[in-house]
């Protein structure tokens, strides 16, 4: 039975996890810790470690990894913007989640525009009250307006086919287009100046790279019209937050819905409302009545759940039973060129 060093897990990690594997039986041990240089030290004794969005992968923790027999690490989320790769190349094998519910992130999205146009977290917390006045609660019709989506994946493809069937008009950006998938679903592929310039609501999806890093910042939002919806439920640093609360104050954006945030790491995930909140950019973003901020919650349904803790565990089970990795992520190479090869390229 394979042993398997579970980090940063909550009690509904766990449920999803042994019901899962039932199916696998691995002995998975559950740390409440999040890994870091500090912690690395538990792995000992496990040849796997299942890592999560926020656990440190640097080059540090690689090393210490290796050193103390490691395998194979699994993350169990598609993102991996926080593992260093090339100090895991030819040493430990990186495994991922690509696809667990592109459904439940697009319909968060989805939620989060709706709620700020409406301003339903102000009127719910006026009708707890008492309070039944609709002064400074005044919306607009999505229908007709146009959306602007970055990121054009299955989340993105997901929430453009919500937004077109609200009867929204949509914009999108994409390294890489889907033109047959434009064409079946009114969608018009342009250059970032052309979104920025033309969307009423502004839509990220697209990961985290040393490129796009800060693509919302002064200069993007400066391109946007006034009182633009800007929403990110893909990567914190895609957006310059500092540049985002100049835009809030200013009024150029009318609304921000963030599930994520840059520095998010010491915060989400976590019960801190007994404690003052140190990190004064996220207290500032706090204070908007015209900002959502939710807890990395995007991906957090029922059925997303069950199909990250199946993935993991069969990515486990692939690798302990050494065959092909299908969802294994190469620093090298990339997935493109182990899927022509037929087998793990180290």
């Amino acid at each position: 039975m394979e042993r398997v060093a579970f980090f940063d897990t909550k009690p509904y990690d766990r449920r999803f996890f042994e019901e899962e594997n039932q199916r696998f039986g691995f002995d998975i041990v559950y740390f409440e810790a999040r890994l870091n240089p500090r912690t690395v030290g538990l792995c000992k004794g496990f040849p796997a470690v299942c890592a999560f969005v926020n656990d440190d992968l640097s080059a540090e923790v690689i090393d210490a990894l290796y050193e103390l027999g490691v395998k194979v690490i699994a993350l169990r989320c598609a993102g991996y913007n926080n593992v260093d790769f090339k100090s895991a190349y030819g040493r430990i094998h990186v495994v991922r989640v690509p696809d667990y519910s592109p459904y439940a992130v697009a319909e968060h999205t989805v939620a989060l525009m709706l709620c700020l146009n409406r301003k339903i977290h102000k009127a719910y917390l006026r009708t707890r009250e008492g309070n039944f006045s609709l002064n400074g609660l005044l919306g607009f019709d999505m229908h007709g307006r146009t959306a602007g989506i970055i990121g054009t994946g299955k989340i993105g493809k997901a929430v453009i086919s919500i937004l077109r069937g609200m009867g929204m008009e949509v914009l999108a950006y994409d390294p890489y287009p889907d033109e047959e998938f434009a064409k079946a679903f009114g969608v018009r592929y342009v250059d970032l100046d052309t979104l920025y310039a033309n969307s009423d609501v502004i839509s990220l999806h697209c990961p985290l790279t040393k490129e796009n890093e800060h693509m919302i910042d002064r200069d993007a939002i400066a391109k946007m019209k006034p009182g633009v919806m800007i929403i990110n439920t893909g990567r914190g640093r895609l957006i310059d937050t500092r540049a985002l609360i100049e835009g809030l104050k200013s009024g150029k954006i009318g609304y921000a819905g963030l599930d994520v945030y840059e520095e998010e790491t010491e915060y989400f995930f976590e019960d801190k409302s007994g404690e003052i909140i140190t990190d004064d950019v996220l207290a500032r973003l706090l204070t908007f009545p015209n900002v959502i901020v939710t807890s990395h919650q995007a991906f957090f349904t029922s059925d997303a759940l069950r199909n990250i803790a199946r993935v993991t565990l069969e990515n486990l089970r692939e690798f302990f039973e050494g065959g092909y990795l299908k969802n294994e992520i190469c620093y090298k190479c990339g997935q493109e060129c182990r899927k022509k090869k037929g087998m793990r390229c180290f």
